[in-house]
């Protein structure tokens, strides 16, 4: 399906379109890309690939839908400058565009005396990250905040807020439009390639040199590509001649989520003290924007990049995934933690346990399962020296690729990353 501000006409068909920029991708991350590109080019022409029916259909509407404050990352990295950052553009275009969202708030709650010297390293990283109104509370601050919430200490984060991110995803592709941008759906980029001749009927073909390709043959023309292909934004890589690497390993995390008459229970977030060790937050209570209350999530290996389902299968990612020897180390590692993911997947009053150390009235019979959401594991995988939250490779100085994790986008907020990373992405394609 083709969409533009203005219908393309029908003797006019996709393969003899020819654009100066092409955004591979639909997710929030390539819309807020291709937004923020068009609005800075205004002269140049924009086209935005997905493969779907609809936009934002995957991470960018399976997520916990947090915005973040900034209070985990290292002082002084690129996550932890963007985050604060990140939050209040993002609580300016929310109410620029009238888009619903609550700033309800977030506890970090300690509810082991093992956990308090973390939870004050915690605080202390939050205060040299500038995190707005972040405060130390006692077990009586606890209550007063959350009144069934139960703990030694808390991080009390009045910034942190809620929001329905796929409404932020499509806002974001409705101002590309707007300025001029085309959307294309249904459209699957399967191959990339730098090409030496003019397609037929396309005069000046050859300022268009990228000729991207979908499994029916349909081609588009460019003379930039950013790739922001999520869950295959390796595989994207790949095809546009860059480094798979940082490789992308799936895991679904499954929520259950509070029954309405239990709503009470739960006013804002309320998160556990982070284990240093794995790259989860841990199991929470999240509320959302539908007044629903989601629990969890658990974190286990997906069979497939989007199963969000537990017998969802594809051969090539399973395969893919047991082949990598980052997340064979990190089984190895972390064994016991693994199968005890697994057995909370199945077995939910085992993570109801967990949760009832907060909200000690919380019962089995209060919750129902509910949804699975599938993210892609990069951190704790792949060598550090690889890692970054952003990767940039060219193939002859024309195309970039994107590979955020989107958790961590979220919570950087795009409007603060993205611009940072587009800066990048520009100046990457400048020839010497």
């Amino acid at each position: 399906m083709l969409t533009t501000n203005e219908p393309a006409p029908d003797d006019m068909p996709l393969c003899c379109s020819t654009y100066d920029v092409a955004v591979v991708g639909g997710g929030i991350v390539g819309l807020a890309s291709a937004r923020e590109l068009i609005l800075r080019h205004p002269t140049l022409s924009f086209i935005l690939l997905e493969k779907e029916k609809d936009l934002a259909i995957h991470q960018s509407g399976h997520n916990s839908g947090v915005i973040h404050s900034g209070i985990y990352y290292t002082p002084g990295s690129l996550k932890a400058r963007l985050c604060g950052k990140g939050a209040t553009m993002a609580y300016e275009y929310l109410d620029k565009k009238g888009l619903p969202y609550k700033r309800c708030g977030k506890l970090i709650v300690a509810v082991e005396r093992e956990e308090i010297p973390r939870l004050k390293a915690l605080y202390e990283r939050g205060q040299k990250n500038n995190v707005r109104d972040l405060t130390m509370i006692d077990a009586k601050g606890i209550r007063e905040r959350e009144p069934y919430c139960r703990g030694l200490m808390a991080l009390d984060s009045p910034y942190t807020g809620i929001v329905d991110w796929r409404l932020v995803s499509l806002a974001y592709g409705k101002d590309f439009q707007e300025a001029g941008g085309t959307v294309v759906t249904e459209y699957e980029a399967s191959d990339m390639a730098m090409v030496k001749e003019s397609p037929a009927g396309i005069t000046d073909g050859m300022k268009y040199p990228i000729a991207i390709r979908d499994s029916k043959g349909t081609e588009v023309r460019c003379r930039y590509v950013l790739t922001c292909g999520g869950l295959y934004s390796d595989r994207l890589a790949q095809i546009s001649g860059c480094s798979p690497d940082p490789r992308i390993i799936p895991f679904r995390g499954d929520y259950l989520v509070l029954k309405p008459e239990k709503h009470y229970l739960v006013r804002g977030n309320i998160y556990p003290v982070p284990d240093p060790r794995f790259p989860f937050l841990g199991v929470h209570f999240t509320p959302r924007m539908d007044g629903s209350v989601w629990l969890g999530p658990n974190a286990v290996l997906a069979f497939k990049r989007e199963g969000y389902k537990l017998y969802d299968f594809d051969a090539r990612d399973f395969g893919d995934a047991l082949s990598f020897r980052g997340l064979q180390k990190l089984v190895m590692n972390n064994l016991v933690y693994g199968v005890g993911e697994m057995y909370r997947g199945v077995f939910i009053g085992a993570q109801v346990k967990i949760l009832k150390k907060f909200i000690p009235e919380l019962s089995l019979s209060d919750v129902l399962r509910f949804l699975s959401v599938v993210s892609h594991l990069v951190q704790a995988l792949n060598p550090p020296t690889t890692l970054t939250l952003l990767c940039f490779s060219s193939i002859l100085l024309t195309s970039c690729c994107s590979r955020c994790l989107l958790s961590v986008v979220l919570a950087l907020s795009l409007l603060a990353a993205v611009p940072h990373y587009v800066h990048r992405a520009a100046v990457c394609s400048q020839p010497g």
